[in-house]
Parts: structure tokens; C-alpha cells; sequence
């Protein structure tokens, strides 16, 4: 068995879109057939919903995106104004990306590490093992504890993920992100808002928790998940017309695609989301939100069928394209940042 030194080494590298102009290779997937025509037509659907001035973009994240060397591509949607609102599992947000900002990393794993023969060792080591990535547990407790910071300097009242999520890239902007991009950080610079629905899952969890106790009978910082929902209802009865690029599903998918019925409950008819994709591995036939089509979601009034795609297809492979694909045909280069954050400020 290697030690810590040996194991945390080779770091994972984000993928840059900028470096790669993929557009002659989706163009040529729209001749072919199964998901490659699929990714082909989801990435038409992107570049379409980009340059459609009247529509607000949300991004949805869910699964062990960051950690897997996707961080660039979403910190570049938001910079370049392809991204309008994230919602994200609170994982990606901050046991991935301000866990990186902090100076922290991903490391590859040694192949054997996926059969599982090992994970006991990694244990003893404190090292975690995310499929064929390994992280610090050390390093990770710090995350923890620079959460409870941030609770801890703060008006004790309840917030919103999405103004939590904001104090942290206020954080970060005044002691500087150890890295070269943020998601959290450039969502804070764009006034671009991230919510994580299930916020106490993850360090961030953590940290609040350790937050309460250290408070006692004292005000403390609290996650008011139903105003987060309000929020983003609120961002759906601003814009015009929304569509969904979701990576993944769960919780993110679920949340941002009932915005539409949220607004109807509160007495505003709205349109269903205009476009809508997904990227997912998962199954339909457990019926389980993840695998759910987006002709599914229609049934509940939430996705227009005219302009959606279901991409089934690991998504370390098909974010790339798709999300390389809208950059180099640069439908976002005139496209103004809407700055929503500021709005539901």
C-alpha cells in the first residue's frame, strides 16, 4: 500500500471547452444514431436557447461532477453569461469546488482502487475515495470548519443556500481563491445565484451543524429551504421564458423543474420550461425522478416537448461536447449577464 504522499499526487485537471473546438465533431454525430444523434441534437438545443434573448439558462448539477474535472466548464458558462442560475447539490458547491478555492484538490486513483479492495487502507490514511478519485479527509475537515467561519461572522438569522452560497464567495473574494477558477467565487463576481436545495448534505452540513452547537441558546444561522424554492419560483416569474440544462438529476432536476408549478400555486400562470436537457445514466424503469424522460415531466406541466433531449451518456463525456459545442458557435458572445442574484437581493 502507497502512503498519503505516494497516493495524493496526481491531480485531477479540469477540462478546458476554450482549448477544443468540437464543433466539426458533434456536427458529424447528427448523421449517426443513438446517443451520439441525441448529443448532437441536445448540443443544437443549448446553442438554440443561448442565442433565444427572452430565455433565462439553469444549470442543474448533481452527481460527483467537480471532483471529476468538470469545474471549468461550469465556472466558464457563468463568466461567459451562458448560465443564468445553478442548481446544484450541495456537494459539487462546496465539498468540490470551495474545497478546491481553499487550495485543496482531486487525485487520481490507482485503477485497482474500483475493484474496492483497498478502501479500508484508504481509511486508515484518511483519504476518501469518490470511484476512481481520492480526496483528503484532513483537508476536507477544514472545509468543514471554514463553513462554520462563515456562519460564525454573519448575521445569525435564516438564509437562503442561495445567500449562504453568496457569503462564501464574499469569503473567497476577500482572502482569494487558492485556485484559477470558482464556480462559487465567479457566481459571486456575476451575480449569478446558486442553490442547493439539500444544502445540509455535505460539508456544508457540517459546518452549520458544528455552528448551532457552538452557539447554544444563542441566534444562530439557520438554511430556510422554503423561501430558497420561493427564490427560484421568483426567477421564473422574472424572465420571459427558462430552459434546463441538467447534468444529472435528483434533487437539482426536480427543484428547478417545479418552479413552473410553483407559480401556478401562487396564483401566476406561466410557460413550462421552453428547452430542456438532460444528461443522465440513470434508468426509467424504477421510476425514480433521476431516470425520468422530459416528456414524463410535460405530463406534470413543467417541460415543453417542443425543444427537449434526453442524453443518456456518462457526463464527463458528454458535457464537454455539448457545452464546447454552444461555446465555439458563440451564440452567448452578445448575450447580456442578467445578474438575478441582484435581483432577488
Amino acid at each position: 500500500m502507497e502512503t498519503r504522499q505516494e497516493l495524493l499526487k496526481q491531480r485531477i485537471e479540469h477540462y478546458d471547452i476554450a482549448a477544443h473546438n468540437v464543433v466539426p465533431m458533434v456536427e458529424s454525430m447528427r448523421h449517426m444514431a443513438y446517443s451520439a444523434r441525441d448529443l448532437a441534437r441536445a448540443a443544437d438545443i443549448y446553442d438554440r436557447m443561448l442565442r433565444d434573448r427572452s430565455c433565462a439558462v439553469i444549470v442543474c448539477l448533481a452527481g460527483s461532477l467537480i471532483s471529476a474535472g468538470l469545474k471549468k466548464i461550469v465556472t466558464d458558462l457563468i463568466r461567459n453569461h451562458m448560465a443564468d442560475a445553478i442548481v446544484s447539490t450541495g456537494a459539487n458547491i462546496v465539498d468540490q469546488d470551495f474545497f478546491e478555492a481553499l487550495g485543496f484538490g482531486h487525485y487520481v486513483a490507482p485503477e485497482r482502487f474500483k475493484a474496492g479492495m483497498d478502501d479500508n487502507s484508504l481509511r486508515e490514511l484518511h483519504i476518501d475515495r469518490i470511484y476512481d478519485t481520492l480526496i483528503d479527509e484532513d483537508e476536507l475537515r477544514v472545509c468543514d470548519e471554514t463553513i462554520r467561519k462563515i456562519a460564525d461572522r454573519v448575521e445569525p438569522r435564516p438564509y437562503t443556500s442561495r445567500e449562504f452560497v453568496g457569503e462564501m464567495g464574499k469569503y473567497l473574494s476577500e482572502v482569494g481563491a487558492k485556485t484559477e477558477s470558482s464556480i462559487v467565487l465567479e457566481a459571486f463576481r456575476e451575480e449569478v445565484p446558486i442553490f442547493c436545495p439539500a444544502f445540509s448534505d455535505c460539508s456544508a452540513g457540517f459546518g452549520l451543524v458544528a455552528h448551532q452547537v457552538g452557539r447554544g441558546k444563542e441566534a444562530k444561522v439557520t438554511i430556510d429551504s422554503a423561501r430558497d424554492f420561493l427564490e427560484l419560483t421568483q426567477i421564473k416569474l422574472k424572465c420571459d421564458h427558462t430552459g434546463l440544462l441538467m447534468i444529472g438529476g435528483g434533487v437539482p432536476k426536480n427543484f428547478a423543474q417545479d418552479i413552473v408549478v410553483s407559480a401556478e400555486i401562487i396564483g401566476h400562470e406561466v410557460p413550462m420550461h421552453k428547452y430542456a436537457i438532460q444528461i443522465t445514466v440513470a434508468d426509467v424503469r424504477d421510476g425514480a425522478l433521476s431516470g425520468s424522460t422530459l416528456k414524463e415531466a410535460s405530463s406534470w406541466g413543467k417541460v415543453d416537448t417542443t425543444y427537449e433531449q434526453m442524453v443518456y451518456c456518462e457526463a464527463t463525456i458528454a458535457l464537454p461536447l455539448i457545452a464546447g459545442y454552444a461555446y465555439h458557435k458563440g451564440g452567448w458572445k452578445d448575450r447580456e449577464a442578467r445578474r438575478l442574484a441582484r435581483l432577488l437581493s
